[in-house]
């Protein structure tokens, strides 16, 4: 009876973040005006896993990038081109210093206070939309997961029926606040949805669609695919306001 009671929780979990997630389907299809190829960059999220990355590849490609961090030590990338704002994204002041002057903003915000509600990543991501409307920043990309709105259930059975309804259902409900939010502002906004993460190198993404995952198999992708494939995002237009799914 147990048993059956928590898989009945774990179903419901999952039904619920489809339908909390953000879902294009029906999705309004907004004009966007034309800009400049963005140059200057905040990343929000740098200390882990896909922020280091994210990092170290848009200084490759050329880009000049600065990093809001509530411990900048953490990041240990020196760069002529690299600046750091010591801050934090539920404070408004530093998200506001961070974000004026910047071309795009690109997110790969999480945490690691996941047993009891939380909204570090709805509220945080609220403070730097409102900031980059004021500056008039336009890009926004925005790392979430599978396992939200139309990707609910494609983690795979370990996460929809373990790891997500007992070690991250706050988090995952928060990141549902997160792309809804993401989706009610004005800014030309890609949530991009990894399957599994892994340190693994960069070898490119097998498939990037909203039919991403597997309600069987846990579908997995590295980080520093993950980075690629979001900073493909800031030029081009292929999934401008939608949440693609992706794996390696």
């Amino acid at each position: 009876m147990l048993l059956l009671l928590y898989a009945l929780y774990a179903l419901s979990l999952s039904a619920a973040l489809f339908r909390a997630g953000f879902r294009s389907r029906g999705a309004p299809s907004v004009p966007v005006a034309p800009r400049q190829p963005p140059k200057r960059l905040l990343i929000v999220g740098a200390s882990g896993g896909t922020g280091r990355r994210l990092v170290e590849q848009a200084l490759e490609r050329g880009y000049s990038v600065t990093v809001l961090a509530r411990e900048p030590s953490r990041l240990a990338i020196q760069h002529a081109q690299l600046s750091v704002v010591k801050g934090n994204v539920l404070d408004e002041r530093s998200v506001d210093t961070a974000v004026s002057g910047q071309d795009a903003v690109l997110s790969a915000l999480g945490h690691k206070r996941f047993f009891g509600p939380t909204r570090i990543l709805s509220e945080g991501t609220r403070n730097i939309l409102r900031a980059m409307e004021r500056h008039d920043v336009g890009r926004f990309v925005c790392e979430t997961s599978l396992g939200i709105g139309e990707s609910a259930g494609r983690m795979g059975l370990v996460y929809t029926l373990f790891i997500v309804p007992m070690i991250l259902p706050f988090y995952f409900w928060d990141k549902t606040r997160q792309e809804r939010v993401i989706a009610a502002s004005s800014a030309e906004w890609v949530i991009v949805r990894p399957g599994a993460l892994t340190n693994g190198e960069k070898r490119g993404i097998r498939r990037e669609d909203a039919g991403v995952g597997s309600f069987l198999w846990t579908v997995r992708i590295s980080r520093a695919d993950v980075a690629a494939f979001m900073l493909d995002q800031l030029t081009s237009d292929q999934y401008l306001r939608k949440a693609p799914g992706v794996s390696g």
